[in-house]
This record gives C-alpha cells, sequence and structure tokens, in this order.
C-alpha cells in the first residue's frame, strides 16, 4: 500500500506540510504525479464536474493544463480536524488567445490512513486581469519559499 506522508490525523504543523507539498505538486503540472497523491478510487467535485478515480483525474488535469497556461497556485492551509484539510487557493494562468485569469478557490480533503485524498470538493471563481495586474512570477514549477503567500496579496 502506498503511503503518502504526513498522514492523519493532522497537527498544525503537518497540515501545513501536506498543504505546502499539494501545492507543490499541482505547481509541477504534472498529471501523473500529481495523481499519484489520491486514492485509486478517489471523488471530486471540481466546479460543477464530478471526477471519479484517479485514471480520471489524470485525465482532467491534463485538459486543465494544456489550457490554463503558464499555471502558477499558491494554497494557504484554512482548517484541518483529524483527517480533513480545509484550503483557500489562488492560481494565475491565460489562455490561448492571451487573456489572464487569477482564479480564486476553497477546497475540503478528506484522506485515507495513508495519507491519500480521497475526496476533493472544490469551488473556483475566475477573474480576468491585465497581464500587468499579475503577482506571480516565478519562473515554472515550485513557488520559491521567499516568495509571499497568499495573505501577504491580501487575497
Amino acid at each position: 500500500m502506498t503511503t503518502k506522508p504526513p498522514v492523519p490525523p493532522f497537527t498544525e504543523e503537518t497540515a501545513k506540510q501536506k498543504v505546502r507539498l499539494a501545492e507543490d505538486a499541482w505547481n509541477s503540472r504534472d498529471p501523473e504525479r500529481v495523481s499519484q497523491v489520491y486514492t485509486v478510487d478517489t471523488h471530486w467535485r471540481n466546479r460543477a464536474e464530478f471526477i471519479d478515480g484517479r485514471d480520471a483525474v489524470r485525465a482532467f488535469l491534463q485538459r486543465k493544463w494544456d489550457r490554463e497556461l503558464d499555471y502558477r497556485l499558491i494554497k494557504e492551509l484554512w482548517a484541518f480536524k483529524d483527517n480533513r484539510i480545509a484550503v483557500r487557493f489562488a492560481y494565475e494562468w491565460h489562455d490561448d488567445s492571451g487573456q489572464w485569469y487569477r482564479s480564486y478557490g476553497n477546497e475540503n480533503w478528506e484522506f485515507d490512513e495513508n495519507g491519500l485524498m480521497k475526496h476533493r470538493h472544490a469551488s473556483i471563481n475566475d477573474q480576468p486581469i491585465e497581464a500587468d495586474e499579475r503577482k506571480y512570477h516565478w519562473p515554472s514549477g515550485r513557488r520559491p519559499d521567499d516568495h509571499p503567500g497568499l495573505s501577504d496579496f491580501g487575497f
């Protein structure tokens, strides 16, 4: 059985670690890497789309990052208890016409005993922005440790 530490029950420290690990994985924009942190039978609600199973997650993420170009994400712990974590986030991206967006959202996560996510419920809103309104300017990949977080931007 695959284990993805930290595992529940979460403390504030381990919940923050889990959130940063998720942010780092999503910023890789690698559907295979990201999908491995979910149970084989994971269940998602992402906006108005329902996704069941790790294979469907992988396909969803491939479609997402084919459309959401130059994606950069910041996540922040909102709350936690036992095997659940609530997160708020914002990410920036542009479409193939060059229109930039900042997408704001909240996620509720539930983990199994091995630290794999079995439920993810995400509510997300997209706000068109001008290129000069962007806040996330790090190179593709992991957000640098010294880069401001969501609270620093007032998001």
